[in-house]
Formats: C-alpha cells, structure tokens, sequence
C-alpha cells in the first residue's frame, strides 16, 4: 500500500490528537526552522607564524583545524611555499579531504603611493593574488589600503600606535584617492574570478571606520567588501566596531594568550559577538591568534573561547 503525503500528514495530525496535542502546535512545530549558529569558526595560518620563526607549513594548520573541528583555514599569502600551481592543487585537496574549506587569502599589498609605477606594482600583485585564490577554489582575499611609510619599523609603527605623518607635499585625500583607483582596477579580475576584495581595518587609511568606510562606500561594486578585525582597533575598540559590523563581509578575531607580540587587547567576545548578532553577519569568524604562548595550545584556547562565546 503506497503512502501519500497526504495520508501521511492526516494519520500523523491524527496520531497527535490522540495524544492530546493540538494538531496547529503539531504543524508549528514542524515547521519550525531548527535552530542554528550563523557563524562558522576558521583559523589563520597566520596564528602559527608571526613573522620571527621558519614558517609553519600551510597543511599543519589545516591539520589543526581538522582536529579541532574549526571549519575553515584563513591562509597567509606569505606563510605559502610558492605559487606553483602544483603546490596549490595540493593545498585544496588537501583541505578537502579533512572537511575544511580555504576560505580566504590574506595578501599584503599598499595603494598609498605617490609613484604611479609603485602602485600598478601593487595593483598587478593583487591580481595575481586573485588569480590564485580561484586556483585555490578560496572566494576572498584580505585586502589592506596601505600607509604612508614614513615609519620604516613595523615595530616602531606598533609602538606609535600606527598612527604615522603623511608624505611631505601629500595629503590625505591624496592618499585615498590613489587607493580607490589602484582598487577599481583590480575590480574586473574579482568579478570575473568570483573573488571578493575584503578590505581590512588594518593600518594606514582603515586604522579608523571613518578611513574604511570612506573607501568602501566610494566604490559601488559587490566584489569589495569588509573585512572587521577585531584587534586593529586599539582604543574605544567596541563603539568602532559596532560603526564597521554592518558592512562585514569576514571577521578575523584577535586573541593575545600569553601576551601580544606587539600589544594586547582585552577584549570581550560575548559582547563583540552581540554586536556581530545586531548587525545580523553571517560567515566565518577567523581567529587571528597573535599572543606567545605556543600557537598549539594558544588557538586551541582561542578556538574554546569562542565557542563559548557564541553560546
């Protein structure tokens, strides 16, 4: 005897008067989404190399997220081996076959230049950055404006608190003008790879909302986006990011066990996470883990943390 829906849903509307429950609550219950958490949680490779040691193999954080069981893999453009397109199809598999997705490419790049030539530099670099992204099947990359350059030491920069004076002859406008051109330019290759440009509060123009906010809102196109860091805020850091969560696209979330290697910041995730909530961003949460302790033990604190933190 062949079951329809409809016998199906009257013997079991059915089944629940007898029961005694009433068959409107049972059709409200059914039809009642299942509750789900609408942020997925990555790791940086960043997290496991700060710039002073021998680089940590891309494939070893994604082999920690799969332990972990953190989604995704943030990958640091400079922490890769080469850009051999061998090399890449080795990282995609390699994530596949531990269930977690290479969800962005972090790049290092700077529009702020009064040398046409320098920037094109910096404009043909993140193309060629999107070019592997898609060879990647990663659909971001981390963008920065960029900064003036008149502190040499990104250690000097961190003690000033990336606060540095314009170029002499050079002004601010300058400075964002330049970076919105070199970003439009990049614009046809995202769209056209299928890669969103997710332009980070990081130093320079996007050290305040108002500077990445400038940049975003001059550029109607859906491949640029925001990239929220929680970190890169260093003062009043909650009422900046409540400016910048509604135009998220990413969030990379600094953690500072063992303490900063530069600074560290104190910051509370259950209400960063209410912000992101109101805001109503949906996606990954990356964590950035920049403090001393060994990466091993400090991103599998950060990992709980946050899980903690998103209830």
């Amino acid at each position: 005897m062949s079951l329809t829906r409809r016998s199906f849903m009257k013997n079991s509307l059915g089944g629940a008067a007898l029961l005694g429950l009433p068959s409107a609550a049972v059709q409200a219950t059914a039809a009642a989404p299942a509750k789900t958490n609408p942020f997925k949680l990555a790791i940086s490779s960043y997290s496991y190399w700060h710039f002073r040691t021998p680089k940590v193999p891309i494939e070893k954080v994604i082999d920690e997220a799969a332990r972990l069981g953190v989604e995704g893999v943030d990958v640091l453009h400079r922490q890769m081996d080469n850009e051999d397109n061998a090399y890449l199809q080795k990282l995609k598999r390699h994530a596949f076959l531990n269930g977690v997705d290479l969800i962005s490419l972090s790049i290092h790049q700077d529009f702020v230049s009064p040398d046409a030539a320098e920037r094109q530099k910096d404009i043909d670099h993140t193309i060629r950055c999107i070019e592997l992204a898609y060879k990647m099947g990663i659909p971001a990359i981390r963008l920065n404006s960029g900064r003036w350059g008149t502190i040499k030491s990104f250690d000097d920069l961190m003690k000033a608190r990336g606060v540095e004076s314009p170029i002499p002859g050079y002004t601010e406008d300058d400075a964002f003008k330049w970076c919105i051109d070199s970003i439009e330019k990049c614009l046809p290759k995202a769209a056209e790879c299928g890669v969103l440009l997710a332009l980070e509060n990081h130093w320079g123009l996007t050290s305040t909302p108002e500077g990445l906010l400038r940049i975003r809102k001059a550029i109607d196109s859906p491949w640029l986006g925001v990239l929220m860091d929680t970190g890169n805020f260093l003062e009043n850091p909650y009422d900046k990011l409540e400016q910048v969560a509604p135009y998220a696209n990413f969030v990379q979330a600094k953690t500072y066990y063992g303490g900063g290697e530069w600074y560290t910041l104190d910051l509370d995730y259950p209400r960063i996470i209410q912000i992101l909530r109101k805001a109503d961003y949906r996606g990954y949460i990356a964590i950035e883990f920049e403090g001393k302790e060994a990466a091993e033990s400090g991103v599998q604190k950060s990992v709980e943390m946050l899980r903690k933190a998103m209830g």
